[in-house]
């Protein structure tokens, strides 16, 4: 209860921020008829590139902490607001690689923490285009990380025909897995898409970078960005850890 009540206080007093470095114009393309590449969009006019970042704490054991961030009718970002809610209300969690119950929150010295943390980006239908996720668990001793590992996974939408987004790339780098001060996992992915939003395969993609790090009092963070060639008013991008 301490530990989610002072959670709940850092939200409230915006202790966990998003850093936004985002460079959006209105963008139009040659025969581009504009799409969100998963569904029809509710809006005709395109949005250029953006890059969006931040990061999270490891929430209390059965929680999960959220954030989105959508594309506005300017062709800004608006930020969401940072939510504190039941793991079990955390759809975005069960994309994740595989099951990891309980959060990253400071436990007995020897026992096992998991940790999870989702990176999506949807569109304007709440269709998920492109996700990035790991799954780590790891002890220690108090003092070290005893052993680590994190499990990354991807996934993206696809379209009748063999059409769609794909993965284009996909790379992990873990720089300590045993006696560590601090264990951390990047994972990166790349993502392109030639469909039926855009037959010619040049105006759309999506790369994601995700990591966390483990630590040796049992809390965990995790950090996020996403950068995208094209945009629409409406998509939206959805990140959380659990």
């Amino acid at each position: 209860m301490r530990n989610r009540t002072t959670l709940a206080a850092a939200l409230a007093t915006g202790v966990l921020t998003l850093a936004l470095t985002a460079t959006t114009t209105a963008a139009t393309a040659a025969g581009n008829t504009g799409a969100s590449g998963g569904r029809a969009d509710r809006e005709a006019t395109p949005c250029g590139a953006v890059r969006l970042t931040g990061e999270l704490p490891a929430p209390p054991a059965g929680m999960a902490v959220r954030q989105q961030v959508t594309i506005g009718e300017d062709c800004r970002p608006v930020l969401g607001e940072v939510t504190l809610v039941p793991a079990r209300e955390s759809a975005a969690a069960k994309s994740a690689a595989a099951p990891a119950t309980g959060a990253a929150a400071a436990t007995a010295a020897g026992a096992t923490r998991q940790f999870k943390s989702w990176n999506e980006m949807f569109d304007c239908c709440n269709i998920r285009m492109t996700g990035l996720y790991t799954t780590s668990q790891w002890t220690s001793d108090g003092n070290r990380v005893t052993a680590a590992s994190t499990e990354v996974t991807q996934q993206w939408n696809r379209e009748p025909w063999n059409a769609g987004w794909s993965l284009k790339s996909a790379a992990k780098n873990t720089d300590c897995a045993t006696d560590c001060d601090v264990s951390r996992t990047e994972a990166h992915a790349d993502f392109t898409y030639k469909g039926i939003f855009d037959p010619s395969g040049g105006w759309y993609a999506n790369t994601h970078h995700s990591a966390v790090d483990l630590k040796a009092d049992g809390t965990a963070t995790c950090s996020f960005d996403v950068s995208l060639r094209h945009t629409f008013i409406g998509w939206n991008w959805q990140r959380g850890c659990q």
